[in-house]
C-alpha cells in the first residue's frame, strides 16, 4: 500500500472561533485532512498561550523583531515535529496521531525532553516567571552540548563531573555565580522527578553530601538604616512625575511589610477592609492551597496619602489600586507590567539615592530587607517579623535577617578593641 496517499496538513493558529471580548485567544494546532479540521491545545516552551491576533499575525511576518522572530522559530518547530508524524503515517488517522503527537512518544530519560514538558507544566499553572528560568536552563544547556559536542543529554549523563565542567564553561561564559546556582537548582529538581520516577539510578544522583556543591553568590545584602530610610522619605519630588511615582511606589512598599512590585501591582480595591490592607502573597498562594497566610498591614496617613496620590480613581472593589496592570492579562503580559514597573522604580529610586549621596546599591528589594532589618534593630520578635513577612516558618526569616546584618557584625568587632587609643 502506498504510504499516507492523502496527508493530513498542520499548522499553529489562534482560537478564533468563538467571540472574546478580551481578543485575547488560545494558540493551538489546527489539523485538517479531507476538509475535516480538529484543533488541539497546545503548549509551545517560550511560546505564549494565549494571543492577541495582531501579535499573532506579527510571528507570520517576513522579518518580525524580538521576541515574535523567536516564537516565529519555535512555532515552525512545533509545526514541523506534527507534520513529520503526519508523514511517518501510513494511513492518517485524527485518532493515530493523537495518540502519536500526545503520547508517550519516547521514553523520558531525554534531558532536554524533561525540561521541556515541565515548562509545559508550568506554562498552564500561569507560573511564567518560573517557566522563564527553565527556559533559560535549556539554552544554555543545549549551547553547552554544542560547545563539547556531546550526542546527547541523558539523566545518568548529568554526574558530577558533568556538572562541575558545565559550571566551568558558564563561568568562561561570563555568566555570574548566582545565574550558575539558578540554573544547578533547576537542574536538581528535574533530576529530583526523574529519580522519584525511576528514570535515574539513585547511585548517579550528582547532589547532596560529598558530591556537587551548588554555587551560592556571595553577595552581602544591605539593608538600609532608619535614618537612611528617611532621608529618601523626605526627597522630594516634582509633584506627577516618573519619579515621584517610583518614590511613592518604593516606600509604599517599605510601610506595607516590605511588600514585592507583583503583589503591589496586584492590589485590588477590594484588599482595603476596615482601615487595613489585606492581602496573600502571590509566592504563598502559588505553593499552598490551603492555610493561606494573609498578611495584614494598618492603613496609616502615609500609606493612605500615597494611594490617593497615584492610585486609580475609580475605588470599585475589583478595581486595582495602582494603575500597572488591568483586566484581560495574559500571564505573560502581565509579567512583562510588573517587571517594566520593578525597572522603572529601580531607576528612578537610584537616582534618588546618588542625590542624596548614600553609597548603597539600593532597589525595591531593598525596600522588603529594610523593612525587615528596621523592625529587628527596634527590638520586634522574630515571631512577628516571620508574620509581617508572610513567611511559612521562622527559620526562613532568621535566614534572611542574617545575612542584612554586616554593619552591626563590624561594630560588634569595633568593640574588641576599644582600649586603642
Amino acid at each position: 500500500m502506498e504510504k499516507n496517499q492523502t496527508p493530513a496538513t498542520a499548522y499553529v493558529t489562534l482560537e478564533t472561533r468563538w467571540p472574546n471580548a478580551k481578543q485575547i485567544y488560545k494558540i493551538k494546532l489546527m489539523v485538517t485532512h479531507k476538509r475535516i479540521q480538529q484543533f488541539y491545545t497546545i503548549l509551545i516552551p517560550g511560546v505564549p498561550a494565549n494571543m492577541s491576533r495582531d501579535d499573532f499575525e506579527k510571528t507570520r511576518s517576513d522579518k518580525p523583531r524580538k521576541p515574535f522572530s523567536d516564537y516565529k522559530e519555535l512555532i515552525a518547530h512545533s509545526e514541523a515535529e506534527a507534520r513529520k508524524i503526519i508523514l511517518d503515517m501510513d494511513e492518517f488517522s485524527f485518532d493515530e496521531f493523537e495518540k502519536k503527537y500526545f503520547g508517550p512518544q519516547k521514553v523520558e530519560k531525554d534531558f532536554f525532553q524533561a525540561i521541556e514538558a515541565y515548562v509545559k507544566e508550568l506554562t498552564i499553572q500561569e507560573r511564567v516567571g518560573t517557566a522563564s528560568t527553565y527556559i533559560s536552563t535549556l539554552h544554555s544547556l543545549k549551547r553547552f552540548k554544542e560547545a563539547k559536542k556531546l550526542k546527547s543529554i541523558l539523566f545518568n549523563d548529568v554526574t558530577i563531573e558533568f556538572l562541575n565542567t558545565w559550571e566551568k564553561w558558564m563561568i568562561s561564559e561570563g555568566n555570574a555565580l548566582t545565574t550558575v546556582g539558578i540554573y544547578a537548582r533547576n537542574i536538581r529538581a528535574i533530576l529530583n522527578k526523574a529519580k522519584a520516577a525511576g528514570l535515574m539510578k539513585p547511585d548517579h544522583y550528582p547532589f547532596g553530601s560529598g558530591k556537587y556543591e551548588i554555587p551560592a553568590s556571595s553577595n552581602v545584602k544591605k539593608a538600609l538604616t532608619i535614618t537612611e530610610v528617611g532621608k529618601i522619605y523626605n526627597y522630594r519630588t516634582p509633584a506627577g512625575s516618573p519619579e515621584g511615582r517610583a518614590h511613592d511606589l518604593w516606600i509604599f512598599s517599605y510601610l506595607c511589610n516590605g511588600i514585592n512590585v507583583k503583589d503591589i501591582a496586584r492590589l485590588k480595591y477590594k484588599n482595603i477592609s476596615n482601615d487595613a490592607l489585606l492581602f496573600v502573597r502571590a509566592k504563598t498562594e502559588r505553593k499552598q492551597r490551603q492555610n493561606l497566610k494573609q498578611i495584614e498591614v494598618p492603613l496609616s496617613p502615609e500609606i493612605k496619602a500615597i494611594i490617593k496620590r497615584i492610585g486609580n480613581e475609580n475605588i470599585h472593589p475589583n478595581q486595582y489600586v495602582f494603575p500597572i496592570l488591568r483586566e484581560g492579562l495574559t500571564p505573560e503580559k502581565e509579567r512583562a507590567l510588573i517587571q517594566q514597573a520593578t525597572k522603572t522604580i529601580n531607576k528612578y529610586i537610584k537616582r534618588i539615592v546618588t542625590a542624596l549621596k548614600l553609597k548603597k546599591d539600593v532597589t525595591t528589594y531593598t525596600a522588603r530587607h529594610s523593612y525587615a532589618t528596621v523592625l529587628k534593630r527596634s527590638g520586634a520578635t522574630i515571631e512577628y517579623i516571620s508574620e509581617s513577612l508572610g513567611h511559612s516558618n521562622i527559620s526562613t526569616t532568621e535566614n534572611y535577617l542574617a545575612s542584612f546584618e554586616m554593619e552591626t557584625k563590624k561594630k560588634m568587632a569595633q568593640n574588641l578593641l576599644k582600649f586603642k587609643r
